[in-house]
């Protein structure tokens, strides 16, 4: 039997008998749009986004833990050689998880050159769980600062206060998750208030060099369909500019059409797609949301 790893990171058997034919796949195609970039430039550039409260190396991964804030805080990240043999270093994932209390999870990439096909075909024929995909799309900054109105009303902070923290959608932040959120090299917040109670919406974004990340872009499901989403990130853009950065990306789960869809319109496409593979003997869930 033969095992293949499709690009979105799915593993399958085909026996080897109805092989008729086989090619090496050519380099990934120049983008139709947007920024280009390496898989490697990107994973660093989304880790230094969402930093966790404690890491630890293990030859070219990186081990983080955020008391169990998100999934992206709390795995392992492979972006090389681990130093050791396949199956020592998950050895050591698992137990460096174990002994804080958090499940073993590795975070892995498919669907870019450089990315991880093989390490996720490994760690399914170990066992290992995939529990979360979802894609990080990448794009030109100046269209998203430029909308083509004049946004107004949105109010940028340096802080996730209080009224920004009721509209975020993980309720009950503990000290580690406030620690993760202000991670960055320049981290902004943007509010758009509401009246009484939570905000209309809010957004995050970090500048990091040419690239500005967006994330956290939420809104009052009573004020949907009023270009909030589009008022946050095209305030968070023109701050990211002022900063020199040219270049922009966020993350987006697979099944929220609706962001996927504003994001389509503001010029962003797929770059590649990032899974979560949890250890088959870890049961506890991290976290409340699929990132």
């Amino acid at each position: 039997m033969l095992r293949i790893t499709r690009k979105n990171g799915e593993s399958v058997r085909v026996a080897e008998s109805s092989l008729v034919a086989g090619k090496v796949v050519p380099s990934a195609p120049a983008r139709r749009r947007g920024p280009a970039a390496s898989y490697g430039e990107l994973a660093r550039i989304s880790a230094r986004a969402w930093r966790p409260v404690e890491s630890e190396r293990l030859g070219e991964w990186e081990l983080r833990a955020a008391d169990g804030f998100t999934r992206r805080a709390n795995s392992a990240l492979p972006l090389g050689d681990p130093g050791v043999p396949l199956d020592e270093a998950l050895t050591a994932v698992r137990g460096w998880y174990a002994a804080r209390g958090l499940p073993a999870y590795v975070q892995t990439a498919t669907g870019a050159e450089g990315a991880q096909e093989p390490l996720c075909a490994e760690l399914e024929r170990r066992g290992w769980v995939r529990e979360v995909t979802a894609e990080l799309w990448v794009g030109p900054l100046a269209p998203v600062a430029d909308p083509g109105g004049e946004p107004s009303g949105v109010v940028l902070s340096r802080e996730a206060d209080k009224a920004w923290l009721s509209r975020y959608r993980r309720k009950g932040v503990s000290e580690a998750a406030l620690r993760v959120l202000h991670s960055g090299p320049s981290v902004w917040f943007a509010t758009v208030p509401g009246g009484p109670g939570a905000p209309a919406a809010i957004g995050r974004c970090v500048v990091d060099g040419r690239w500005a990340g967006f994330a956290a872009v939420e809104v009052d499901p009573a004020r949907r369909r009023r270009g909030l989403a589009t008022a946050v990130m095209a305030a968070l853009a023109r701050r990211a500019l002022d900063e020199g950065a040219s270049a922009a990306w966020l993350q987006v789960e697979d099944g929220n059409a609706g962001a996927r869809a504003l994001y389509d319109r503001m010029g962003f496409a797929a770059h590649h797609a990032y899974h979560h593979y949890r250890a088959p003997e870890s049961s506890a869930p991290v976290g409340d949301g699929a990132l």
